[in-house]
């Protein structure tokens, strides 16, 4: 009888936290912080809210343990094919840059959650999770001088963050590709990074950038212009109405007059976004013969438009899974369109490339244009806008010799 019973007890598996921790980390990457709920992660995990209260004492925690197991994990892969020893550093370099790789292959569904840290975590925690990713960026940024002793610390800088942009890329979509082709065409691409020739920088003034031009007096613009702003500062949960309409110096009552919701805005920033990187790929085919041409035009177009309009794109790139449904979908195909004329271009350059290839290809050029972007605070000078298209370009179609190997440091 004590044998039955025993037989009918359910035991709680001693990976329990370690489950709740891997559905919530993938649940946040996919919609943010605010579009999760406690009780949608413990129904997934087969649970109920205060088991999983058991673990965790509340959502934040369950967010804050997510981001931090996510770069742990990256700075132990790093660590572990890391010998210490630069005696060869290409060779170093290529360890922990395939590492690396590896391991967002893996978390490639919950890696996400880089695009969220910075809106959500407290500011003590968003120092000691960008602290690891700190030391990752040194780290290669070390290796990078020892094969580029011609560049400056700020080049170094610059490049570092090229190559862990290009890698955290494959975490902004859901293109299907093999494992061992994507991490070959992810090291091809940061080979081609390390290789790129940079234009000499500006000497920094120290100074944030600068927005130049009029302001409009139209209020629907205004109202925009200030939701964008608050969007990417604060994410598009964090922010209110209210505010937007203080930002723009009218009551809430007086924003509804030329928006019906929130999330009206918010579509309304996508669709300005969309129309504006649609207008750049239609510019760069009417005004090229060749896809050369076109190529560099589309990236001397999109990074003049990142530059510009940093918090617009940032927004466009980050928040589409917080439009509302009505909105979403023909707002995916608006992006998915524009990719795929871009991806077209670069495999009438890259035959050695199938169509899905040049896809991933172009996904890390974009994002590259931002991250390195923030990295030059959004500096709109000729020299920070030739370097980010000379990245953009090794990237899409690669540092080359005559006989089409990828040229490496």
């Amino acid at each position: 009888m004590a044998d039955g019973k025993t037989a009918g007890v359910r035991r709680r598996p001693k990976n329990r936290k370690a489950q709740i921790a891997a559905v919530a980390a993938e649940a946040f990457s996919e919609r943010g912080y605010h579009g999760v709920s406690i009780d949608e992660i413990a129904k997934t995990v087969g649970i109920s809210g205060p088991a999983l209260y058991r673990h965790f004492p509340n959502k934040y925690a369950l967010f804050r343990h997510a981001v931090n197991e996510l770069a742990d994990s990256l700075g132990a892969a790093v660590d572990e094919f890391d010998s210490g020893d630069d005696t060869d550093p290409s060779d170093t370099l290529d360890r922990l840059l395939t590492a690396t790789i590896r391991t967002t292959i893996t978390n490639r569904r919950t890696g996400g959650l880089y695009r969220w840290e910075r809106r959500y975590l407290s500011k003590d925690d968003r120092l000691q999770v960008r602290g690891k990713m700190v030391a990752i960026n040194r780290r290669l940024a070390q290796l990078t001088a020892q094969l580029r002793p011609d560049l400056t610390a700020s080049d170094y800088v610059v490049l570092s963050t090229a190559l862990l942009s290009t890698i955290g890329s494959i975490t902004t979509h859901r293109a299907p590709l093999s494992n061992r082709r994507l991490q070959q065409l992810l090291l091809d691409a940061c080979h081609s990074i390390l290789a790129t020739p940079l234009a000499p920088a500006d000497p920094d003034s120290g100074e944030p950038p600068t927005k130049s031009g009029l302001a409009t007096s139209n209020k629907r613009e205004v109202l925009l212009h200030e939701a964008v702003l608050l969007f990417d500062a604060h994410g598009y949960h964090d922010v209110s109405i209210e505010e937007i309409g203080a930002a723009a110096g009218i009551n809430a009552s007086g924003v509804y007059r030329h928006f019906p919701s929130k999330a009206d805005l918010l579509a309304t920033a996508f669709h300005r976004a969309g129309d504006r990187v649609a207008m750049s790929v239609e510019s760069a085919l009417t005004e090229s013969s060749t896809s050369d041409q076109a190529l560099e035009h589309l990236v001397d177009v999109f990074v003049r438009l990142a530059f510009d309009h940093s918090e617009l794109m940032s927004v466009y790139f980050a928040e589409i899974g917080n439009l509302p449904k009505a909105h979403r979908s023909d707002l995916r195909n608006i992006q998915r369109l524009n990719i795929e004329e871009w991806a077209r271009i670069v495999a009438e350059l890259r035959t050695d490339l199938s169509a899905v290839e040049c896809r991933f290809l172009v996904h890390a050029a974009l994002i590259l244009s931002l991250d390195v972007g923030q990295v030059m605070r959004f500096r709109s000078t000729e020299s920070n806008r030739r370097r980010v298209q000379q990245l953009m370009l090794a990237v899409l179609v690669g540092n080359r010799s005559e006989s089409g190997e990828v040229l490496r440091p």
